[in-house]
C-alpha cells in the first residue's frame, strides 16, 4: 500500500476531488461545482425520460450515483455510504437542515424521511468538498426540496401511480401547486405499500414488507422585490416495516420536519444572495419483535431524536474572487431505551438506556473563496466548529460510569477543516487537483452507546466517551478528456485517517444479548487508509442515443494491514439510453467481481460475482395542455440470486421485477 501512496504522491502532487460539473461564464469567475448532482424532478412532475424508474424510492435514486452505495437491511430505509464510509463520517442534510435518526440500529437513515415527491435534486460532495453542509470526513449528501421559485406557472398539479410485480408494491401520489411572481405554494402526498419481495429463483424474503406515506408543503411570499419569506413542512410516517437482515422490525418510524427562511437578493455593497433559515425536526422510532417467531425474550426499543438548528449564508464578489460565508448551528437531543420482558412472568422486566439522553450543541462557520488565476482556478475553503456533548440522564450517566468511573458529564471538542482545489483547462483536457484536512467527533453511538447489538458481527457494542477525534488527510484528483461525442474521466481519492474509530473485542466483559459472541468497545486505531478510483465514459452514438460506462476499484486497510469492513470490490456498470421527444428506452447492466478484500472478524464473508440487467421503455402522451407519462420496465431480467458487499448478512436482492408507472400532469 505504501508504494501506491508514494506513486500517487509523485504523480498527482496537490490533488483534488474533481468537479462533476464546470459552469463557464464569459468574463467572470469560473464556478467549480464539486457536487455530483442527481436530478430527481425539474419541477413537481417527475421526468420520465431522465429517470429509469420515476416512482422508485429515494434509496434507488441515490444508488444510481457514481459514488454512493447503499447498505441494505431490508427493502426499505437503506443507509447511504460515500467513499466506503458510513453515516457517522458523512453529513446528510435536507435542504441544508441537520437531522439525526432515532434508531440505535440505523434502521432510519435521514434519507428515509423524505420521498422523491419532495425533492428536486440530490447534491453529493466527496470528502471535505461537503464541509459546507457540516463537519464531515467522507463527504456530504444534501437533498434539495422542490419549490416554485416565484415562476409565472399559475395553478398546476398531477396524479401519479405505480405498481411493481415482485413485491406487489403499489404507489399512489398527488400534487397541487401554484406559483406567480410574488407567491408560490407546493403540496404533495404519496403512499407506498409493499409485501415481501422475492429474490432470484423465487426465494421469498420474509419480513421485507413496508408501508409508508409522506405529506409535504412548501411556500414562499415576496415581502419586497428582492426579499422573500419561505417555509416548508414534511410529515413522513412508515409502519409495519420489516428488516429481514435484523432481529427486529419497526412498528413506527415518524418524522416532522419544519423550517422558516428569509432570502434577500442584494444585502449591502457587494454582498448578495443572503439566505437564512431556522428549522426544527422531531423523529420517533419504535423497534418491534412481536411478529417474529421464537423470540428468546421480547423487547421494546423506542428512540427519539429532536433537532433545532439554523444557518445563514451570503455571497461576496470582489474582482477575481467569489466568497461564500456561512454560519450554522444545531442542538440535538438523542434518547433511546430498551425494556426486556422475561418469558417467566415471575421475573421482573429489565430496563436500560441505550442512548442516555445525549444533548449535542454544535456551532460553526464556513468560508470559501473561488479565485480566477488567469487561466487556472483555485478554490480554498475552511470550516471551524465547536461541539459540546452532555449526558442529561443521571441513570444513563451512572450506567456508563460502570465502565468509565471518571467520565465527565460534558465534553467539548473543537472541529476544523481546510481544503484547496485547483482546476486547469488545456482543451480538450480538464485537470483537477487538491488536498484537504478535516476531523470529526465521535457519534452518539460511538461515544455513549450502551450495549447495542450488532447483528452483522454478532457482538454487543459499548461507547467510549474518551475517544479522540478522527482526523483525515485527503488527496484527490480527476482528469477529463472531452470532445463533442466522447468524454472520459479518471479520478481517484486517498484518505489517511488517524485515530480511526472502530469496535474492538474486550474479553473481560459479558454479553447482554442472548447468543452474542462477545462485547466490543469503540477504540481509536492508530490509522486507516482508504483508496478509491474510477473510470467514467460517455459516448454519443446519435443525437438521441448515448452510451455510458463506469468501472471502479476500492481498497481499505488499517495500521496492521488488515482489511476494513464494507469495502467495495471491483464494480462496473454500462448502459444505453435513447431519448426522443415522446419516447425513451434504456438498457442497463450493473455488476461486481468476487469480493477479495473482506474481514471475517467483522462478520464479513466473501460475496460472489454478479451481473444484473434491466430494461425500460417510456412514452409521453399529450392532451391539449395536459400530458400523461408512462414508463414500463423489467429489472434483473435473468432473475439472478445475488447479494452485494453492502447487503447486511448477505440478504439477497430482489429478483426479476416488472414495474409500470403513470403520471398525469394538469397545466
Amino acid at each position: 500500500m505504501s508504494r501506491w501512496v508514494l506513486l500517487l504522491g509523485k504523480l498527482l502532487l496537490p490533488i483534488y476531488n474533481g468537479a462533476q460539473e464546470l459552469v463557464l461564464q464569459k468574463d467572470s469567475i469560473i464556478t467549480i461545482n464539486l457536487d455530483e448532482v442527481i436530478l430527481i424532478s425539474a419541477r413537481k412532475t417527475l421526468d420520465y425520460h431522465r429517470q429509469p424508474k420515476p416512482l422508485s424510492t429515494l434509496d434507488e435514486y441515490l444508488e444510481s450515483s457514481k459514488k454512493v452505495d447503499m447498505v441494505k437491511r431490508g427493502a426499505y430505509a437503506w443507509e447511504p455510504t460515500l467513499n466506503n464510509m458510513f453515516s457517522e463520517r458523512l453529513s446528510v442534510t435536507i435542504d441544508g437542515m441537520r437531522i439525526f435518526g432515532a434508531c440505535t440500529d440505523k434502521m432510519d437513515p435521514i434519507t428515509s424521511y423524505v420521498d422523491v415527491s419532495n425533492l428536486s435534486k440530490a447534491h453529493i460532495a466527496s470528502g471535505q468538498q461537503g464541509a459546507e453542509h457540516g463537519t464531515t470526513i467522507g463527504g456530504a449528501i444534501n437533498l434539495e426540496l422542490d419549490r416554485g421559485n416565484f415562476k409565472e406557472t399559475g395553478l398546476y398539479g398531477g396524479l401519479e401511480t405505480g405498481f411493481e410485480s415482485n413485491n406487489q408494491m403499489s404507489v399512489v401520489g398527488a400534487e397541487l401547486n401554484y406559483s406567480d411572481s410574488n407567491f408560490y405554494v407546493d403540496t404533495d402526498i404519496i403512499y407506498r405499500k409493499a409485501e415481501n419481495y422475492f429474490a432470484g429463483g423465487d426465494e421469498e424474503v420474509q419480513f421485507s414488507q413496508f408501508e409508508k406515506y409522506n405529506v409535504s408543503a412548501s411556500g414562499g411570499y415576496k415581502i419586497a422585490e428582492d426579499q422573500a419569506l419561505t417555509g416548508s413542512l414534511i410529515f413522513d410516517e412508515a409502519r409495519d416495516v420489516g428488516y429481514p437482515a435484523l432481529t427486529m422490525d419497526v412498528s413506527l418510524a415518524r418524522a416532522i420536519i419544519a423550517s422558516i427562511g428569509f432570502e434577500q437578493d442584494d444585502l449591502w455593497g457587494s454582498l448578495s444572495n443572503w439566505k437564512s433559515k431556522v428549522y426544527f425536526n422531531k423523529v420517533t422510532h419504535v423497534m418491534d419483535d412481536t411478529k417474529r417467531p421464537d423470540v428468546p425474550i421480547h423487547m421494546d426499543m423506542p428512540g427519539w431524536s429532536d433537532t433545532y438548528g439554523f444557518f445563514s449564508q451570503a455571497l461576496l464578489k470582489l474582482k477575481k474572487h467569489q466568497f461564500l460565508f456561512k454560519a450554522d448551528g444545531y442542538y440535538n437531543k438523542s434518547l433511546a431505551e430498551m425494556t426486556m420482558y422475561p418469558n417467566d412472568p415471575d421475573e421482573l422486566p429489565m430496563f436500560m438506556l441505550t442512548w442516555p439522553d445525549v444533548r449535542t450543541a454544535n456551532a460553526g462557520v464556513y468560508a470559501e473563496d473561488e479565485l480566477n488565476l488567469n487561466g487556472s482556478f483555485l478554490k480554498i475553503a475552511t470550516r471551524m466548529a465547536v461541539q459540546n456533548q452532555n449526558v442529561a440522564d443521571e441513570f444513563g450517566l451512572n450506567s456508563l460510569r460502570i465502565f468509565y468511573p471518571d467520565m465527565e458529564t460534558s465534553k467539548t471538542r473543537f472541529l476544523k477543516s481546510i481544503s484547496g482545489q485547483w482546476h486547469k483547462m488545456w482543451m480538450p483536457w480538464h485537470f483537477n487537483a487538491g488536498l484537504s484536512y478535516g476531523d470529526r467527533a465521535p457519534s452518539v453511538t460511538e461515544g455513549y452507546g450502551f450495549y447495542l447489538f450488532n447483528s452483522f458481527d454478532n457482538h454487543d457494542y459499548i461507547g467510549n466517551p474518551g475517544l479522540a477525534n478522527e482526523k483525515s488527510m485527503e488527496a484527490n484528483t480527476k482528469i477529463t478528456w472531452e470532445k463533442s461525442k466522447f468524454k472520459v474521466s479518471a479520478e481517484a481519492n486517498y484518505f489517511h485517517i488517524k485515530d480511526y474509530i472502530i469496535g474492538e473485542v474486550d474479553p473481560s466483559l459479558s454479553v447482554m444479548t442472548i447468543g452474542a459472541d462477545g462485547v466490543k468497545i469503540y477504540k481509536n486505531l492508530e490509522y486507516a487508509n482508504l483508496f478509491n478510483t474510477s473510470l467514467d465514459m460517455e459516448y454519443t452514438v446519435l443525437p438521441e442515443l448515448k452510451w455510458s460506462g463506469l468501472i471502479s476499484y476500492h481498497l481499505g486497510t488499517d495500521n496492521n494491514q488488515e482489511n476494513i469492513p464494507f469495502i467495495s470490490p471491483f464494480s462496473y456498470r454500462s448502459g444505453l439510453q435513447y431519448n426522443s421527444k415522446l419516447f425513451s428506452a434504456g438498457l442497463r447492466i450493473t455488476g461486481a467481481a468476487k469480493q477479495v478484500n473482506y474481514n471475517p472478524d467483522f462478520g464479513e464473508d466473501q460475496t460472489q460475482a454478479y451481473t444484473v440487467c434491466s430494461l425500460t421503455f417510456g412514452k409521453t402522451f399529450n392532451f391539449n395542455n395536459d400530458s400523461m407519462y408512462a414508463k414500463f420496465g423489467m429489472e434483473n431480467i435473468f432473475d439472478e440470486n445475488y447479494s452485494t458487499y453492502t447487503d447486511w448478512k448477505n440478504i439477497p436482492r430482489m429478483g426479476r421485477n416488472f414495474f409500470l408507472t403513470l403520471s398525469y400532469s394538469i397545466n
